[in-house]
């Protein structure tokens, strides 16, 4: 509701898990729903492998069509809230981690949302992030509702967070958490609101990237697929081969099943295979349960041969035409909705701030504080009017910034390369000292708003 701006069909917004359903949110010219069984019949629609999931799944799903500019670019997937305590010991009728499990092998990002106050993982939401293993890449998280406590109370409720997702997903990096209060609604504590802006506009640059990584992202999955592929044949016709012809089979096959921990590792031996591209062994074993190993084919090394052939060439020039295509492409961007409130004017992301203040003012933005910097500068013994090396850096060093990046404003003030800093250059370079400590970035090359008045160059006029 926060990205496209305008309700959509079957939207409801709530303090408790409201949505019942599983909703596809994406473009239509008309406004509109279509129910989950016409859905998975639909050619056009890419929700057809869906079906197996049966009547009490497909009841609860349907897609919602609207003509929005930010649903051009991107399609939503707005899963059924999460149940807690006494609700999750009633069944939903389907597998709700399967389904999960089916939309995270295919979308490009996952949003885990929390709210500032409600902070507990409960087991039907540990269980649905334990259904994204292998697709950490893809997850992010938004602490929301941030602004209904103080910096104080949003220190400890980040760090409750963090201790929590710590113990849910197994992984040694840190996911990125993006806080927030995403709705268009006045804030009640006002005195985190730019750490508010900076992270609504990574979170906004994050989702703006997708469509352009989208081709990648699918060779992405065609690599990860092929291998699992691949995997599956060693294992498959490595059963078929183990089977008696006549006699026991169902003993060998309880007996495989349960040696399956061992097999893997005398498969990765004899393959050089790594132990990441071998599927789950209790989730395998479960699996081969139901199987006739006798029906499983032997190995074609052939078929193998092809699919190492397509890993080592085929994979690199496609690679290759998907950078050309994009260079010659227009960069994609996610447009509407919220996405335009913070691309231009003077409420875009560090409008006013750090270099860009005074960029639309008419005076030179260092003027209110050049008094100050004219005390020092008469102080370093200036000869004709200006200071060398030497003098202004006795005077930057002080300012305890690296030399890196002290050489960047030294370049940025000296504006007439002349090796020595008059009064402005040297009120400039205290100005970018200043944006620098303030943590901003410095500009690559110096802003126009930025160069001091008396090294402007005047404006030729025409005759």
């Amino acid at each position: 509701r926060y990205l496209l701006e305008q309700d959509f069909p079957g939207m409801r917004i709530g303090p408790e898990p409201t949505t019942d359903s599983f909703i596809a949110v994406m473009y239509g010219d008309t406004e509109g729903n279509v129910p989950g069984n016409a859905l998975v019949v639909d050619p056009k629609k890419p929700f057809r492998k869906l079906s197996r999931f049966g009547n009490a799944f497909l009841n609860r799903f349907m897609c919602s069509q609207l003509p929005n500019q930010v649903l051009k670019s991107i399609s939503i997937i707005d899963s059924p809230g999460i149940l807690s305590g006494e609700k999750q010991r009633i069944s939903r009728g389907y597998d709700f981690c399967q389904v999960l499990q089916w939309f995270a092998e295919r979308v490009d990002r996952i949003i885990l949302l929390f709210d500032a106050h409600k902070l507990d993982i409960s087991d039907e939401f540990s269980e649905a992030i334990k259904s994204f293993r292998g697709q950490d890449d893809k997850i992010r998280v938004v602490l929301n509702k941030a602004d209904q406590v103080d910096t104080q109370q949003l220190m400890r409720v980040y760090g409750a967070l963090m201790w929590s997702l710590g113990k849910v997903i197994d992984t040694p990096e840190v996911l990125r958490v993006y806080i927030g209060s995403f709705w268009a609604h006045p804030l009640r504590n006002t005195e985190n609101r730019r750490l508010f802006e900076a992270e609504a506009q990574d979170l906004f640059k994050d989702i703006q990237s997708l469509p352009q990584k989208a081709a990648v992202r699918k060779l992405n999955d065609l690599i990860k697929r092929a291998r699992l592929a691949k995997v599956h044949a060693y294992i498959i016709s490595y059963l078929k081969k183990e089977m008696p012809s006549v006699f026991g089979k169902e003993n060998k096959k309880k007996e495989l099943i349960n040696r399956l921990p061992e097999i893997y590792i005398q498969l990765q031996r004899e393959y050089h295979i790594s132990a990441g591209d071998f599927p789950e062994v209790k989730k395998m074993q479960e699996l081969l349960e139901n199987c006739d190993f006798t029906k499983f084919h032997s190995l074609k090394p052939k078929l193998i041969e092809a699919v190492d052939n397509m890993l080592a060439n085929k994979i690199a020039s496609l690679m290759n035409l998907i950078r050309q295509e994009e260079s010659n492409m227009p960069t994609e961007m996610v447009h509407g909705g919220a996405f335009d409130g913070t691309m231009a004017g003077p409420f875009g992301h560090g409008y006013g701030e750090g270099a860009k203040e005074g960029a639309d003012e008419d005076e030179w933005v260092v003027a209110k504080d050049k008094p100050a910097y004219d005390e020092i500068f008469y102080t370093l013994s200036p000869i004709n009017g200006k200071i060398s090396g030497i003098s202004a850096k006795k005077e930057m060093v002080t300012s305890k910034l690296p030399n890196s990046v002290l050489g960047k404003i030294w370049k940025l003030a000296d504006c007439d390369g002349d090796g020595m800093l008059d009064d402005e250059e040297f009120a400039l370079a205290k100005h970018l000292i200043k944006i620098k400590l303030d943590g901003y970035e410095l500009p690559g090359t110096l802003p126009s708003h930025l160069v001091p008045p008396s090294h402007r160059k005047p404006f030729q006029t025409a005759e």
